[in-house]
């Protein structure tokens, strides 16, 4: 399915019951959802959008190596609204001098914006690399802070 929400494009794929994929891509043209569990998806996603939805409900299938899967799901703990360095987060899974191990998970996190790796940002404040482009990510940020 391809869900678009003004500038943001993605791609959702599902197997079964699971969300396994939320990729940004070049702008497309919406695509209707086929099963229930991409109902579900566009209708969270377009509660968050609306600023009605904060935290989203739906079975992850999470495939990467044991450490990418520990820093995507410690992602899920950030709080909505809120943001975490890089090396917060590498101290917060126990490994603090992996912080650019955690910059390499979050690069190939497969599930953007319900994983939310938008919400971290270098130690210094600043926005870093994002999938769908640092004016997403800070566009995402500013949605929350709303």
């Amino acid at each position: 399915m391809i869900y678009t929400f003004k500038q943001i494009c993605l791609s959702i794929q599902c197997e079964g019951e699971n969300l396994t994929e939320i990729e940004f891509i070049p702008s497309a043209k919406a695509t209707s959802p086929k099963t229930e569990v991409e109902k579900q998806i566009k209708l969270q996603l377009d509660e968050y959008f609306l600023g009605k939805r904060q935290r989203f409900q739906a079975a992850l299938q999470l495939a990467g190596t044991p450490f990418q899967v520990k820093v995507w799901q410690a992602l899920l703990d950030i709080p909505y609204g809120k943001t975490e360095s890089y090396k917060e987060l590498a101290t917060r899974i126990g490994h603090p001098r992996a912080f650019r191990a955690v910059g390499g998970a979050l690069n190939r996190n497969p599930i953007a914006i319900i994983v939310p790796c938008h919400r971290v940002i270098g130690t210094d404040g600043k926005l870093t690399g994002f999938a769908g482009g640092l004016e997403t990510k800070k566009f995402l940020l500013e949605l929350e802070q709303q």
